[in-house]
């Protein structure tokens, strides 16, 4: 069963209580992202998840690395479109020490020049290494296309010219904006103890927000079905294209990933079985959902011999051509609906996984959904809720990014 805790001062403390495992999974939530970003701040959010391991007033960096090592702990971070996580996976014994040097960093971080000037440099360096990877910067690419005109469709990383405005002033007026009482979450899931719910409410209990502090702005972006075309020495050319879909607060939203575990989820799927098995085209090919708070789009990905692109994008035109016309059988249908339970059910295994979607339901939804209604909404998935679908999704061109040598672009 999933808990709300509310501090006096709104930080939301969620807590799912699992005894039979000996761990404990914690995360601090923050509905901070790369699309509530201004054009001159892009890439901040990611930047100040990583200086947050950097140091604080009483631990250096490398004193925070060692501290979890000793305890054979994990700790990481993450930034997305949305929202920051910070998180930690350590022994039920140790979950004190866990969640009280995350909340070292998050308060205390001190963000010293040259920590700041060496951390520029090694986000330059995985922005470079995303634009070096194909497959990686093909999706980059996509989104700009998709959102020319907005910050969702900027990257996450920010760029060379953005990263260089970051310094301990800017870091800080943009925390002061994004990192406040009543958006930030603590999700727990694991052995937890209420003596470890006091210890996390006398830590986060007394956190003021600051007066520049301001409200989430979903902007509502206008879907582009734009094309981005790079010639680039590969030996493999690199296509991927959207359609833009529905957001995760949308009724259909199991639905819709039913429908994408048929078209491309998986290796039964019509997209896998198309090109790979029947035609041999392409090692990689796949679709996947991505659903935010007010948009969201279904992407398809594939990768292929520069000569035999062309080949691929007919392909994957006419499968989704055909799905158009006849839709999905009773039998994709089941299969599809099977696959989601499993995959829902086996991801609950994980404390991780549990302290992660209970984090980010608190933060979009403010409200947690049972095991059994899940399971009830995804078996109450029909045919005619798949056939609308397809029939939104697919009634708008798509937006195209690729990436080969000596393209021939067939998605004019």
């Amino acid at each position: 069963m999933v808990n709300v805790y509310t501090c006096q001062n709104g930080v939301r403390i969620v807590y799912e209580h699992i005894p039979y495992v000996r761990s404990i999974s914690v995360g601090i939530w923050v509905g901070a992202g790369s699309r509530f970003e201004l054009p001159e701040e892009n890439g901040i959010t990611h930047f100040i998840e990583h200086m947050l391991f950097k140091g604080t007033n009483t631990r250096t960096a490398r004193q925070i690395a060692e501290e979890f090592d000793r305890i054979g702990g994990e700790l990481n971070a993450f930034t997305s479109k949305e929202n920051t996580c910070y998180y930690a996976k350590v022994l039920e014994h140790h979950g004190k020490l866990a969640i009280s040097i995350l909340a070292d960093m998050f308060f205390h971080s001190v963000f010293e020049k040259n920590e700041l000037e060496k951390e520029r440099q090694v986000v330059l360096e995985e922005i470079l290494m995303s634009e070096d990877a194909p497959d990686d910067d093909v999706h980059e690419r996509l989104w700009r296309a998709m959102y020319p005109n907005d910050p969702l469709g900027l990257p996450i990383l920010g760029t060379n010219e953005t990263l260089q405005k970051f310094d301990r002033d800017f870091i800080l007026n943009y925390m002061d904006k994004h990192y406040f009482p009543k958006n930030v979450v603590i999700s727990l899931a694991g052995n937890i103890s209420k003596d470890l719910l006091l210890h996390i409410e006398s830590l986060f209990g007394n956190f003021e927000p600051s007066e520049k502090a301001v409200p989430l702005n979903l902007s509502n972006p206008t879907f582009h079905s734009g094309r981005f075309v790079k010639e680039r020495d590969v030996e493999q050319s690199h296509l991927a294209m959207s359609y833009p879909a529905i957001s995760v607060k949308d009724p259909n939203y199991y639905s819709f990933i039913t429908l994408n575990n048929i078209i491309g989820g998986n290796m039964s799927s019509r997209l896998f079985q198309e090109v790979r098995e029947e035609k041999g085209l392409a090692y990689t090919i796949f679709s996947y959902p991505s659903c935010y708070m007010d948009v969201g789009a279904l992407t398809i990905y594939g990768s292929t011999n520069n000569q035999q692109l062309p080949l691929l994008h007919e392909t994957i035109i006419k499968s989704i051509e055909k799905i158009k016309k006849d839709g999905v059988t009773l039998q994709e249908l089941y299969n599809g609906k099977e696959q989601l339970k499993a995959s829902f059910l086996l991801n609950m295994e994980s404390m991780t996984n549990r302290m992660s979607r209970n984090g980010k339901n608190e933060l979009i939804f403010g409200r947690h959904l049972t095991v059994d209604e899940i399971l009830q909404k995804i078996d109450a998935i029909s045919l005619d809720s798949i056939q609308e679908l397809i029939d939104k999704i697919f009634s708008v061109k798509p937006a195209v990014a690729i990436i080969g040598q000596g393209i021939k672009d067939s998605s004019k």
